[in-house]
């Protein structure tokens, strides 16, 4: 048995896989296993991570595209080690990285998370939101009372295996995009296994929400998988609705909701898009927010029938 098993679910990562896997061969620990699920080969990342032979990686195929949450139990139901780390493939670990997982495991049973730095490609939406939405996300994480940072459990976090074994796997009713972390995060917390913020585990992270319409994109299905998380853990687990002060903001959040379908929130994203490359950076600033607020609102309210396509 290994000290760590590393899981990486991997969607159409063949571009991606190389800096992780580039990364792992850096580690100053070498007690450890990583295992690569590939959700649906469709660009040949299994040839990718053949050419990573000299290092305790292995791989384990689907066929066909299954999801987040399958590759993720199959990869963890195959592990060895005793600390179990989830490590999406769009991330570039410290040398540490593994070495400081296991060390956050040498006390009492915990969930540990190490937060995103996000890595975003020049644009003028990373430069009018983008940046500061970074910025605001990781002081809201590190800034968050214990019992609320359970919300943060995301794609690089670590729990040991008697602790998976208490909790179980992720949820498979979440099918698409978003909230099967942040759920395990609330199974744990509802376990009552403390989730703790490490701060020397923040991580590169090569985002690949860099445009208004992906970000607006995934806010809608964000929504919808909220949605799922209330509908499973009961009304309001998720402050879904928050925040809920009559301000001016709320209520403009709240009136452009109204109108969004997914198609026209996809829609209205491309034109903000070009919008902001013309306006003054704070102005695109409230345009890119309004609607991605917007999006997670309508997409927590509507239950129309929403491609997958992220």
């Amino acid at each position: 048995m290994t000290s760590a098993s590393i899981v990486i679910p991997s969607f159409r990562g063949a571009k991606r896989l190389p800096r992780l896997l580039a990364a792992l061969a850096a580690q100053t620990s070498s007690d450890w296993e990583a295992i690569v699920v590939i959700d649906g080969d469709l660009d040949g990342s299994q040839q990718v991570v053949d050419r990573y032979s000299h290092l305790p990686v292995r791989s384990i195929v689907f066929p066909q595209n299954r999801g987040r949450v399958a590759a993720l139990n199959a990869g963890f139901e195959a592990a060895t080690g005793d600390v179990l780390i989830r490590c999406d493939d769009d991330l570039e670990p410290a040398p540490d990285y593994v070495a400081q997982h296991v060390a956050s495991h040498s006390g009492d049973a915990q969930g540990t998370i190490g937060i995103y730095r996000n890595v975003l490609v020049p644009s003028r939406y990373t430069t009018v939101y983008g940046e500061q939405a970074d910025t605001l996300f990781r002081q809201a994480a590190y800034s968050a009372s214990p019992d609320q940072r359970w919300r943060f459990w995301a794609g690089n976090v670590s729990v040991t295996r008697d602790t998976w074994n208490r909790v179980g796997g992720y949820d498979p009713r979440y099918r698409t995009y978003g909230w099967e972390d942040v759920d395990y995060g609330f199974r744990l917390r509802e376990a009552g296994i403390p989730v703790v913020i490490d701060t020397s585990l923040e991580t590169d992270h090569h985002a690949a929400a860099v445009t208004t319409p992906s970000r607006v994109r995934r806010a809608y299905h964000s929504g919808e998988a909220r949605r799922l998380f209330d509908q499973i853990h009961g009304p309001g687990a998720s402050s879904a609705v928050r925040p809920v002060d009559a301000t001016t903001w709320n209520r403009l959040v709240g009136a452009t909701a109204n109108q969004l379908t997914y198609r026209r929130a996809s829609a209205l994203s491309e034109v903000v898009d070009t919008a902001i490359r013309g306006l003054p950076g704070p102005v695109g600033r409230k345009l890119v927010a309004l609607l991605v607020e917007a999006a997670g609102v309508a997409g927590y309210r509507n239950t129309e029938d929403v491609p997958n396509d992220i």
